[in-house]
């Protein structure tokens, strides 16, 4: 894209008249990817505990796989989000799927030679695919009218629905297509998800066409076009400089990590309390349901009501799902719908804090501010996650539910505090 003659403001790519229509495509591009993107990491990721125990001989060693993939999620979101800011959106994605793609193709090779620090690392970079379908739902962002960026961010959060319901039906049949072959059976959804990850990253290679990012940059204010402005740097100073970014920030941090702390020891209590395979499997479902079938009703709910009311619509939900989920104990309904209601309240914290961070920052930072607001996430989820066995271990769920639920006392505290501050920025 060239720049305009004495200014450092690239050429407009397209009529600002043609937005609509260009929005409406860069979504169905999107929603298409997300949806491959989806099957590739569930339809391997249940059997990565599996096939950690297989390769080091001991469950001990088991969570570490999943674990490395949660760290290298985190690890390439702020390199993804770099490249982006620098060259677009596309080259981002495509490179976040193609790392992903050579490490599922490590982990199968490490199945082949039975090498535990080879699988850790085939899994820490097979999270970069993880890290792209995450940064996808703030690409839809780009180009949507700001009274419509919370729905265009929620349905790209709603087409992962069926990857996530898809993908773990998926593996049973992957491991089973390289039955007799020098392939171990439990790395085979490894190589579908391979595959899967270099469609969806051809995808977006060549139908992600002009680049929303650079686009909405070329349509952005001239004051905003300064090359400084775009550093992870700038990210950075923007997020200090605005408490409204602090509490998005704050917001998608919190939701994931009190979702992911409590939704991985749910089928553990379950187990404690007579429920099978069957049941836990049933209530995961539900709690995967609240997740991201209901995203466009709270992208709706953020667009119409505010960011700000979501935030707290989020906290409400996930505290009740707390409550509902630490003291059922042999009530396994009243597990599922605890379940259903944490994953209801991560889609709130979710889809109104992306929307909220996208609003509070310039557009030249936009890209650094989300890559620095996944890096938040995953890093604060991985230590939820790991330090939810201990508790588990130590004081058992009931008290683990409550320190989930204490964490979103500060992020309702501070939505609250910014919504006496600015009431009517808290209603946009």
């Amino acid at each position: 894209m060239s720049a305009l003659p004495g200014t450092d403001r690239p050429a407009l790519p397209v009529d600002p008249a043609d937005l609509p229509r260009l929005q409406r495509r860069t979504s169905g591009v999107l929603i298409a990817a997300q949806m491959l993107g989806g099957v590739g990491v569930p339809i391997s990721i249940a059997l990565a505990p599996v096939l950690a125990t297989e390769i080091s001989g001991t469950e001990a060693l088991s969570g570490f796989a999943s674990t490395a993939a949660v760290i290298g999620t985190a690890l390439v979101s702020l390199p993804l989000a770099a490249l982006m800011t620098a060259r677009g959106r596309r080259p981002g994605l495509v490179l976040g799927y193609a790392i992903g793609a050579v490490g599922a193709g490590l982990v199968v090779l490490a199945a082949a030679v039975r090498s535990f620090p080879l699988l850790m690392l085939g899994m820490a970079a097979f999270g970069a695919a993880s890290s792209a379908n995450l940064q996808a739902r703030f690409a839809a962002a780009d180009l949507a009218a700001p009274d419509h960026r919370a729905r265009a961010i929620s349905v790209v959060v709603w087409a992962s629905t069926l990857g996530a319901v898809l993908g773990p039906n998926l593996s049973a049949p992957a491991s089973h297509s390289f039955a007799g072959t020098s392939i171990p059976e439990t790395a085979g959804p490894f190589v579908w998800a391979a595959a899967v990850f270099v469609l969806t990253g051809t995808l977006i290679g060549v139908l992600l066409r002009p680049d929303p990012l650079l686009t909405a940059r070329a349509l952005a204010a001239p004051e905003e076009q300064t090359r400084e402005g775009r550093s992870l740097r700038a990210g950075f100073a923007a997020v200090r400089s605005s408490p409204r970014a602090r509490l998005a920030l704050l917001t998608v941090a919190v939701s994931h990590t009190t979702m992911v702390s409590i939704m991985v020891m749910t089928p553990v209590d379950l187990g404690h309390h007579g429920a099978g395979l069957e049941l836990v499997g049933l209530v995961i479902s539900v709690h995967i349901a609240g997740m991201f079938a209901f995203s466009p009703v709270m992208g709706w709910l953020a667009d119409r009501l505010g960011r700000l009311t979501v935030i707290g619509l989020a906290a409400g939900l996930l505290s009740l799902a707390a409550l509902l989920a630490g003291t059922a104990g042999p009530h396994h309904g009243q597990s599922a719908a605890g379940l259903f209601l944490l994953g209801l309240g991560w889609s709130a914290g979710m889809v109104s804090g992306s929307a909220l961070l996208t609003d509070s920052v310039p557009q030249a930072a936009r890209a650094a501010v989300q890559g620095l607001s996944d890096l938040t996430m995953n890093t604060a989820a991985g230590v939820g996650g790991a330090a939810a066995g201990l508790v588990m271990s130590q004081a058992g769920y009931g008290w683990l539910t409550a320190i989930g639920a204490c964490l979103l006392l500060p992020m309702a505290a501070l939505a609250m505090f910014t919504a006496r501050r600015h009431p009517v920025a808290s209603k946009g």
